[in-house]
């Protein structure tokens, strides 16, 4: 087998005495099980480390593989100058492991980089692999805003890459926990910060990696996590192998989770091959949702298979007779939002109503949630089955005068300056307060924070 095993381990900067200059004791368990892992690794004897980083480059759509023949950093930013890390990157695997992520339509490789400098997520681990003898080449994988699973089948790509050079690697996978779990801490506190790193945690001690992948984005953004997709590239690179987990340490005594786990490969199981498990949880769900959806939601789906699979938009004549009375008869302003895995695929509408009919409304607007939100790629034929949808027809706007009218879970927002407007929707997950609402519109009208603008507010009936 060509994956020896694998570690994870956390990046704080402190850890070093250079840097800490003795607050470094206070988290003297991560240290000695940092020291650990490290001489674990130095025992594998591997051919190439794979560092998985949350600092590195990173990109919505794209992993990024740094280039080069090597790289160095310093940590000059963290008033240690003279700390210097060097890695000599191995070129031949960079190649080959972009030939197959095309292969397999995966969004990675060397194009992108914006400095060629060893981040600190990168570094620290290097610094402890190196003090214990290990002096290999190096991989080094950014992460990206795509899904839990791609970040899965993106470690699988690199572990057959591995295995297609008869190269011996481990990976490293760089990753703090949740940022929020003290009010003194530099992120301050959520109830979700705790919860998160509990249940992460009890995955590397089980070697539960499904766990991985069934986090929600909203939990995650609550919780204020650095590293899980670091672990979900490494749950892909191991997949269908057996490990030994061991879960060494975890701390959080500034505020922020430090875990140090490794997983030793002890052969192959034809169990552990959780993205099929994670993709059939999904289908499930997602027909069983499918099953129960109304004729809003139904159209909006509807509109965008036909779009997708044919090139041509759904023929509304066709559909009339089968559509309640309001979707014929009123016209309203509509939103349709589609989510993959729990995270946003697209979201296309309009405030007032453009066209003849709310189902007209609905069938465009679908169909540009889908191809046209430039914060996307346009849907593939095969992402239709796992997408979920939701329409919000929108009562008609009325102006307020104050925040003080507002209710994030009641109405939506408009900020207005002239011509620059900006939405946002109500009751949406991780938006839990007025001024947060408005600050996420102010800034999609590209407006100022010091810029007068003015307030609408409105109602919506959600489908979904």
């Amino acid at each position: 087998m060509s994956v020896l095993g694998a570690v994870i381990v956390p990046h704080p900067p402190i850890i070093l005495p250079e840097i800490g200059k003795g607050e470094e004791k206070k988290i003297g368990k991560t240290i000695e099980a940092y020291r650990k892992v490290a001489r674990m690794v130095a025992d594998w004897n591997p051919n190439t480390v794979v560092i998985t980083s949350p600092h590195t480059v990173l990109y919505a759509d794209y992993f990024h593989i740094s280039p080069g023949k090597k790289a160095e950093g310093d940590f000059l930013s963290f008033g240690a100058p003279n700390v210097r890390i060097t890695a000599d990157y191995d070129q031949l695997f960079v190649e080959e492991l972009m030939k197959r992520a095309r292969r397999a339509h995966l969004p990675a490789g060397t194009f992108g980089e914006q400095g060629p400098e060893l981040d600190h997520a990168t570094m620290i681990p290097l610094r402890f692999l190196q003090e214990a003898g290990v002096s290999c080449k190096v991989i080094r994988v950014g992460l990206s805003g795509l899904s839990a699973l791609t970040h899965y089948r993106l470690g699988k790509c690199i572990s057959e890459t591995a295995e297609a050079l008869q190269r011996k690697i481990v990976f490293v996978a760089s990753g703090d926990l949740s940022h929020k779990l003290l009010e003194s801490g530099p992120y301050g506190f959520s109830e979700d910060g705790p919860r998160f790193d509990h249940q992460v945690t009890e995955a590397m001690k089980t070697g539960d990696f499904l766990k991985f992948l069934e986090f929600s984005e909203p939990f995650c953004e609550s919780a204020a996590e650095c590293g899980l997709r670091s672990f979900q590239i490494m749950a892909g690179g191991l997949d269908g192998l057996s490990v030994s987990p061991e879960l060494l340490s975890y701390e959080g005594t500034f505020g922020v989770g430090y875990a140090v786990a490794s997983f030793s490969v002890t052969g192959k199981d034809e169990s552990r091959h959780f993205d099929r498990f994670y993709e059939e949880q999904e289908n499930q769900r997602v027909m069983q949702k499918r099953q129960q959806e109304d004729p809003y939601v139904r159209l909006a789906r509807k509109s965008l298979e036909t779009f997708v699979e044919t090139g041509k938009r759904l023929s509304l004549q066709n559909l009339l007779t089968q559509l309640p009375e309001e979707l014929r008869e009123k016209k309203a302003g509509a939103f349709v939002s589609i989510h993959q895995e729990g995270r946003l695929r697209g979201c296309i509408g309009t405030i007032e109503p453009v066209f003849s009919c709310l189902a007209e409304e609905i069938i465009h607007n679908a169909v540009s949630a889908g191809s046209a939100d430039p914060r996307f790629s346009p849907v593939r034929k095969e992402e239709l089955p796992s997408l979920e949808y939701s329409v919000d027809v929108l009562e008609k706007p009325e102006k307020i005068s104050s925040p003080e009218e507002l209710n994030v879970k009641k109405y939506g927002v408009i900020v207005s300056d002239g011509e620059r407007r900006g939405l946002l929707l109500p009751n949406l997950e991780g938006v839990t307060s007025v001024k947060q609402q408005i600050e996420i519109a102010r800034e999609k009208a590209g407006i100022g924070k010091n810029q007068s603008y003015s307030l609408e507010r409105f109602k919506v009936v959600r489908h979904f």
